[in-house]
């Protein structure tokens, strides 16, 4: 029995790409002499390997060939050229609405999905209680699909992928659809099915269960393969690819920032100060705000007199990147360039992150810190700089910043304040109970 499960040799899909449907009409009958089409590559050359037992990621960017070649292991769709070589059950959660008859009932579904596997009948009879029991939908099973909501679509399509025993899993970004508490019983899973040394291939925009699930990630870029390694140094170049940054030598870099002049671990006092002393020109000389690299909160809470104005701020990963995703255990840097428009004493800049509920979970400010400007003039900027080790546990936060001070009356006046400003995503391959992480060092040992 071969050790792999699934083999990828120089797969390419090309698409013919045409201006007016007269033209596809005239290439499809052979009418036009000259081609009357361009070809737009999905996918080109792409080869790796999944071994049996793996949990393999599949990163990339929007267009960078993810789902299609899902699609083409999973048969869906014929490679231009290439091949795939299969060992074992297929079991394929793809996008939502593929392998199921939109007319059919959830349980005539279930029937048709199991039949496309492999099964009979009677096998899909003795796994339905168990289909029917992670689902959690009810009496709809018995309504056509078409009816449902899109969380109870993908809880029915999960619990057939997952439940009907197969030796490959194959899932693309479908779960984002469903509920926390879904998601929690999937990758609880996941987790079994890792335990019994199934094969799972997966491609998610979700980094932090990349980080904590996956084996190995393959990176995707235009369609080709950029590179495969550990989940931590894919990220790392992913991120880079991400603000536009050259990834040649990121692995070396990524290593190389860790180690000081003498080839030692940076200690956490250096790792700190090196991040403090970065140098600010990251957009200052090119002209471009730091603001232009990050998606900006539509419902952004924003108030203050503006006498003080925040014009810019930027996130600054351990790699010195603008980057709004942010890995556990690692330094980073938070940045606001404030402009005022009236002479202030004292002001003080601030961040908050909250969770998605809008709970305060932890922040600080530079009168905390205790860092003072006594006093701005009207026309300066300053640029506040927070460096700390991200302790969060993996997930999304909001981040909020802000300018402040104290009146003549000794009452807090609000210059500027940006709530809810962006969102922060911490990736994390290892989560504790809480909020945060204290970061323990752990030993066990036989009493006496």
């Amino acid at each position: 029995m071969s050790d792999y499960a699934i083999r990828v040799r120089d797969v390419s899909k090309m698409y013919k790409l045409y201006n007016r449907n007269k033209d596809r009409i005239m290439d499809a009958f052979g009418l036009s002499k000259e081609p009357r089409y361009r070809e737009h590559y999905a996918l080109h050359g792409l080869s790796f390997d999944v071994k049996r037992g793996e949990t393999v990621g599949i990163i990339g960017t929007n267009g960078a060939g993810k789902s299609t070649i899902l699609k083409i292991i999973t048969g869906v769709l014929n490679a231009t050229s290439g091949d795939v070589d299969i060992n074992g059950r297929i079991s394929a959660l793809l996008e939502l609405g593929a392998g199921f008859n939109m007319e059919y009932t959830g349980i005539e579904n279930v029937y048709l999905n199991g039949t496309m596997i492999g099964y009979s009948r009677e096998e899909i009879d003795a796994k339905m209680d168990n289909i029917l029991s992670f689902a959690d939908i009810g009496d709809f099973v018995y309504q056509p699909v078409k009816t449902y909501s899109s969380g109870m679509f993908v809880r029915l399509a999960f619990a057939v992928a997952i439940n009907i025993d197969p030796e490959i899993l194959i899932v693309d970004e479908a779960l984002s659809v469903g509920d926390v508490f879904f998601q929690n019983k999937c990758y609880k899973k996941f987790e079994d099915f890792k335990k019994q040394g199934k094969t799972i291939l997966f491609v998610s925009h979700d980094l932090g269960s990349i980080s904590k699930y996956c084996d190995r990630v393959v990176l995707l870029d235009h369609g080709k393969k950029l590179s495969e390694g550990t989940p931590k140094d894919m990220i790392n170049i992913y991120k880079k690819l991400m603000t536009g940054t050259a990834v040649e030598d990121a692995l070396a870099a990524s290593h190389n920032n860790d180690l000081d002049d003498s080839g030692k671990k940076k200690g956490k006092s250096a790792k700190a100060n090196e991040m403090i002393n970065k140098n600010v020109s990251i957009s200052d000389n090119s002209g471009i705000p730091w603001k232009n690299n990050f998606a900006i909160n539509p419902d952004i809470n924003e108030y203050g007199s503006k006498k003080a104005e925040i014009v810019d701020f930027a996130i600054v990963d351990n790699d010195g990147l603008l980057t709004n995703s942010i890995v556990k255990n690692e330094y980073f840097t938070i940045k606001s360039k404030v402009h005022f428009n009236e002479d202030i004493k004292n002001p003080i800049f601030t961040y908050t992150f909250r969770n998605v509920k809008g709970v305060d979970i932890t922040g600080t400010n530079t009168m905390y810190e205790k860092e003072y400007i006594d006093l701005a003039k009207a026309g300066e900027e300053y640029v506040a700089s927070f460096t700390q080790k991200m302790n969060l546990q993996g997930g999304e936060y909001l981040l909020s910043i802000s300018c402040t001070g104290y009146d003549d009356n000794g009452e807090l006046v609000a210059y500027h304040r940006l709530y809810d400003l962006i969102n922060i995503t911490v990736v994390s391959d290892k989560n504790t109970v809480g909020f945060y992480d204290m970061n323990s060092t752990v030993k066990i040992e036989k009493a006496n």
